[in-house]
């Protein structure tokens, strides 16, 4: 009997690992936080070798998050100490691509990142050996700190059973950002862009750079800016449907609104 009870769970964990989905909608808010985290949620990387260049900072892949909560996360691919090897995410098995989905996500280039690198979508049939890598679409430039770029590749007919991100730096400690990633037959709205809509919530900055406009039905409780960095810069509520941003530098911030209704709207804007 236990022999039977073995086999039946050794049947079920092999069925569960190698399930395919038709679809993915991942924004990594319920990933472990580290450096070292991977694989979970059906995720994994290979990331570059370590150099031999002093000091030894290994390229990692890491789940990181934006706001002091943690609830707001991200995956980062930190080239460390080697400029010039790519590192690879790979999303759960999906179904062999049939040419009729389209993969789209939210990339910027974390700071202090000392140059641009490129982000490479592409499938493959393996989620170790990388020479299995196809690339689809050209490579994608990231090369402004807190700048997103919102990208959509088409994912053409395939025998890849897993969409790869390829990450190549230009430089060491190139950290770059991946959010939000949908994989379907059709594009639809994130989950911020569904509150800002059910809120009607926008804003837009003055013309001398002071102060963040406001145009709600009823005033949100709170407004926290955050740097590039995921460093807490500002925060308070809107006097008069302005909040002032006069104290920040020139540079790119994020903002998180919560809402009279409750709910929390992520958003960014530039300063110049």
């Amino acid at each position: 009997m236990k022999l039977k009870l073995l086999l039946a769970t050794l049947m079920f964990t092999a069925f569960t690992a190698n399930a395919q989905v038709a679809t993915l909608n991942e924004n990594f808010n319920n990933f472990t936080l580290g450096n070292t985290t991977f694989p979970q949620g059906g995720w994994s990387s290979v990331v570059a070798p370590i150099t031999g260049t002093f000091p030894p900072v290994p390229p990692r892949m890491i789940v990181a998050a934006l706001d002091t909560d943690n609830s707001q996360r991200f995956i980062q691919s930190y080239a460390g100490n080697n400029a010039t090897a790519p590192s690879y995410l790979i999303s759960p098995q999906i179904e062999a691509p049939a040419g009729n989905k389209t993969l789209t996500f939210k990339t910027t280039l974390v700071s202090p990142s000392p140059g641009p690198g490129t982000i490479q979508i592409g499938v493959s049939t393996s989620t170790t050996d990388m020479s299995t890598f196809v690339p689809v679409g050209n490579p994608i430039t990231v090369s402004t700190i807190g700048v997103v770029q919102n990208i959509s590749v088409n994912i053409p007919a395939s025998t890849g059973s897993y969409l790869v991100f390829k990450f190549t730096p230009t430089a060491t400690h190139v950290a770059i950002q991946v959010d939000d990633v949908v994989y379907n037959t059709s594009t639809s709205l994130g989950v911020n862009d569904t509150s800002k809509t059910k809120e009607n919530l926008k804003f837009a900055i003055n013309a001398d750079n002071t102060a963040l406009e406001f145009i709600t039905r009823t005033e949100p409780k709170n407004i926290e800016v955050y740097s590039a960095s995921g460093q807490k810069v500002a925060e308070g509520k809107l006097k008069g449907q302005k909040f002032d941003i006069s104290g920040l530098h020139t540079g790119a911030y994020y903002l998180l609104v919560e809402t009279a209704e409750g709910s929390t709207v992520k958003s960014k804007f530039i300063k110049k």
